[in-house]
């Protein structure tokens, strides 16, 4: 299949946790992010609108928080997220600073996307962001998702994103080979 670029009006990107730690996943990985970054800038340049779905906030938070490994349960998850979320939005700020693009940082539930009211207001939001020629960089709020309400991954976020917003083109950036129809990890997936 091939993409002409000059069709394409508006882009969501998604990346995961992996593509943004490297092999070590318990730190942020500067030059995978200034990659990113470097192919958002450009994608703007040719007069596209931009949206990040990145993960990355549970990994960023785990060496602050003096963790080796993600934790298993929920809580210490939510700590690592609270404390990675803000280290992941500066470095994409930092990053975008270098072609002075504006980012915003917007943090979904299940619940965010799913009742119709919040589905309204996220797509306005998003919207009039792109307008205005933000990059909205958007992640799933794992500080305050449990088991019931956390809509449970990106790649799904980001399609749903993509619905909402009229995207002519999702890319996942990602560091599994292929596609899957359930979690990698599920057997016979």
């Amino acid at each position: 299949m091939s993409i002409n670029i000059n069709e394409i009006h508006r882009v969501v990107i998604k990346v995961g946790s992996s593509t943004l730690t490297g092999k070590a996943g318990a730190n942020l990985d500067p030059k995978a992010i200034d990659d990113l970054v470097d192919v958002v800038a450009n994608l703007k340049s040719r007069h596209k609108e931009v949206i990040v779905v990145s993960s990355g906030a549970i990994a960023a938070g785990l060496a602050p928080l003096g963790l080796t490994a993600r934790p298993s349960d929920l809580t210490s998850q939510q700590a690592a997220a609270s404390v990675g979320q803000g280290l992941l939005m500066a470095k994409y700020t930092q990053s975008f600073n270098r072609f002075k693009i504006t980012t915003s940082q917007i943090l979904i539930t299940l619940e965010d996307i799913t009742k119709e009211s919040h589905v309204a207001n996220i797509k306005g939001v998003l919207n009039s962001l792109l307008e205005l020629g933000v990059v909205p960089v958007i992640n799933e709020n794992d500080t305050v998702g449990t088991e019931e309400i956390k809509y449970g991954d990106n790649d799904g976020l980001a399609a749903r994103v993509t619905k909402l917003v009229d995207a002519d083109l999702l890319v996942l950036i990602t560091d599994i080979d292929g596609l899957y129809d359930a979690d990698p990890s599920t057997p016979g997936a």
